[in-house]
């Protein structure tokens, strides 16, 4: 059984890119040219980025394959305008691909779209489809507020959103709703406005018939789905009261959640409520929650303990968290693993 961790952002990047994205808005604020080119970054920094964080966490949590996609708090998508995230989504997007070249056993790569407040969704296709078709990734990420916690975008199920749909079933990979940095002073980024996005979208997908429309169209939503299994019984309650049909023919067919979740009887709870099939196992490591659980000694984001603790799992439900349905979830993940197998047969 391989340990697929589907939630991973380069937090640990090379100061280089920092620099860059310094230099980019500063020349916003004084109304200056913006930096050309993209950051110096050798091979070398970025194997020393990794090699003492993410690798060094893989060996010692046992976990095999890491899905992984820029620092989330970075796509700060609010920040200038299309041209100004087209340039920072295409340098982020290239660093991945990198990492993916230098690791391939052990990183495969999911993209940052060039979104920008109020801009029509179709701008990001061609830096999707060269994620995807030449950068050989297996997902993406979604902002369904660019604007950085002001929700001034439609809900999820509006037609607004359909071209990076159509786009996503064309290419046959599914999206993590996954917002970005707050600017709003009430929601703090990783704390409050990650899950308040995380439930957000959950209620959005019932209240519309966006499966009717794309039958085979997949989402994961992080952080154990913000409130949506600790509220299962609300959400059921208020998909009856809207007519809306049961959730597990509604929405469970395309929506998923990941086991970003940062103790013990979150995982338990999360394993009892939402279905098996539902659940992919992802750590976010040397993410939002870097340190240690006073109560255990262990890294609160050491997720695949809890997974491995629970008393909810099966050996085979066990399977289907940690690779079963990522394999399935993921099609172009499960072709890629499937011709390396063949290969090493």
């Amino acid at each position: 059984m391989k340990i697929i961790d589907i939630h991973g952002h380069y937090t640990t990047a090379p100061n280089g890119l920092q620099v860059f994205r310094d230099a980019q808005v500063a020349a916003l604020k004084n109304k200056t040219a913006a930096p050309s080119g993209k950051p110096t970054i050798s091979d070398d920094e970025i194997r020393e980025s990794l090699e003492g964080a993410q690798l060094k966490l893989q060996r010692e949590r046992g976990t095999d394959l890491t899905i992984f996609s820029p620092r989330a708090s970075f796509m700060a998508h609010h920040i200038g305008n299309f041209e100004t995230s087209s340039t920072w989504a295409s340098i982020c997007n290239e660093l991945i691909y990198r990492v993916t070249q230098l690791y391939p056993d052990n990183f495969v790569g999911g993209c940052m779209l060039p979104q920008s407040p109020g801009v029509k969704p179709e701008t990001c296709l061609p830096e999707l489809e060269r994620c995807i078709k030449e950068y050989g990734f297996v997902g993406l990420n979604l902002n369904p507020d660019p604007s950085g916690g002001h929700w001034k975008e439609p809900p999820l199920t509006d037609r607004w959103w359909y071209p990076i749909y159509e786009k996503m079933v064309e290419l046959d990979v599914p999206a993590m709703v996954h917002v970005s940095t707050s600017c709003n002073a009430c929601f703090h980024t990783t704390g409050a406005h990650y899950l308040n996005a995380d439930t957000t979208a959950f209620m959005q997908f019932i209240e519309g018939d966006l499966f009717k429309d794309f039958p085979t169209l997949k989402f994961v939503i992080p952080h154990g789905g913000g409130a949506a299994p600790y509220h299962w019984g609300r959400f059921r309650g208020l998909a009856q009261a809207l007519k809306r049909p049961l959730l597990q023919d509604h929405v469970l067919n395309n929506v998923f959640f990941d086991t970003c979740v940062y103790h013990q009887p979150g995982i338990d709870l999360l394993t009892k409520v939402v279905p098996i099939d539902n659940i992919l196992f992802a750590s976010e490591m040397v993410g939002a929650v870097r340190g240690i659980d006073p109560e255990t000694g262990f890294n609160f984001d050491d997720t695949k303990r809890y997974v491995e603790a629970t008393q909810n799992l099966s050996a085979a439900d066990r399977y289907k968290v940690f690779e079963g349905n990522a394999r399935r979830v993921f099609p172009k993940l499960d072709a890629l693993l499937k011709a390396r197998e063949k290969n090493n047969a």
